[in-house]
């Protein structure tokens, strides 16, 4: 596939995609990870990842069988690749954002993500009639656990990802939504590695809304990380208040770019389906309470703009500062909002 002429992050890339997954055995830990990782794969499988009969397929908990662009243990490209590590929110898993992680490789990255340690730890699972104190107990450890779950996949990767698609060690950068996106922002206090950071509709504000883990962030980043951005103006379950908390805080360059009339499972797969599932489903009075905020899908973005807005900005991020792409830089540094417009996407830069 060819790239238009003028530059388009939103534009599907040249490269088609491979998957493979893996299992990671952290012994310190004892926690077998199962890992989701992409990359270019090699001319050959053109147009493989994008035709249903010959994309991958999987099913989720609970029995739906899912699609994503990429063909199951394609041959890879040869070259070198910037690496890039995704953090699911809470409550998901690897493979939430494939519409994400399959979009960067498809323009020269490998991406890798694991089912974080709620996922795979039995004792970290949410149980029923939890007393208040134990699941307090519980939420801390599930906290505790997220840094060090992303610092063991990028060990994995570097010592033992084998193929003709190479990592670069010396380009390394964390995307994450929700939960994701708070570790994305906690992991630079103890990683020197990371080189930019993607923190999608991120937690960790001072005052979370009863039922959201009670994450918090220190920004003691150690370097200047360019760390972008990209929120959900109707998040009803981390309002948009909570991010400019965030953005105010984060140390060195960055930017947020809101997207309109969107709310905070824009950023997944299966929009449409996933937000009205949530906002409808029964639920702790908790929780109940973000649902009675939440407006129908039907007066929000579709789940077309959303991944089209969370592909463009996290690519052009991505290859401003990791690759850096004049174009990419020209982009962000320019009329974003415009920019967007041209493609259909309503968003607001923040200004500050």
């Amino acid at each position: 596939m060819r790239l238009p002429a003028e530059y388009d992050p939103v534009f599907r890339g040249p490269f088609p995609v491979g998957v493979r997954t893996i299992e990671a055995h952290d012994l310190a830990r004892e926690r077998i990870f199962p890992c989701e990782i992409w990359y270019p794969a090699a001319t050959k499988h053109a147009g493989q990842d994008l035709a249903l009969e010959t994309q991958d397929t999987f099913t989720v908990p609970h029995g739906t069988k899912r699609s994503q662009m990429a063909v199951r243990d394609a041959d890879a490209h040869r070259g070198r690749y910037p690496l890039t590590l995704f953090s699911h929110a809470s409550g998901a898993g690897r493979r939430s954002a494939s519409f994400l992680c399959t979009h960067l490789a498809s323009h020269g990255y490998i991406v890798a993500a694991l089912d974080h340690s709620e996922v795979v730890a039995p004792e970290l699972r949410r149980k029923e009639f939890e007393p208040d104190k134990e699941r307090a107990a519980r939420w801390q450890n599930v906290i505790g656990s997220r840094v060090p779950d992303m610092q063991f996949l990028l060990d994995q990767m570097l010592k033992n990802w084998d193929s003709e698609a190479q990592l670069d060690p010396a380009q390394i950068a964390i995307v994450g939504h929700s939960f994701g996106g708070w570790t994305a922002l906690a992991t630079p206090d103890v990683e020197p590695r990371i080189r930019a950071v993607v923190a999608v509709a991120p937690g960790g504000a001072s005052n979370p809304k009863p039922g959201i883990l009670p994450a918090t962030l220190a920004f003691n980043w150690r370097t200047d990380l360019p760390t972008i951005y990209l929120v959900a103006e109707n998040d009803a379950s981390l309002p948009i208040a909570g991010m400019y908390e965030l953005f105010d805080r984060t140390p060195g360059t960055k930017q947020m770019v809101i997207l309109r009339r969107a709310d905070h499972l824009h950023f997944v797969d299966n929009v449409e389906e996933l937000h009205e599932g949530f906002r409808t489903m029964p639920l702790s009075p908790e929780l109940a309470a973000i649902q009675n905020e939440m407006l129908p899908i039907t007066q929000l973005c579709s789940g077309q703009e959303a991944h089209e807005f969370a592909r463009g900005m996290t690519l052009a991020h991505l290859d401003a500062t990791l690759k850096r792409r004049p174009a990419a830089q020209r982009f962000l540094t320019g009329d974003i909002e415009a920019q967007l417009a041209k493609r259909g996407i309503a968003a607001t830069v923040h200004k500050t």
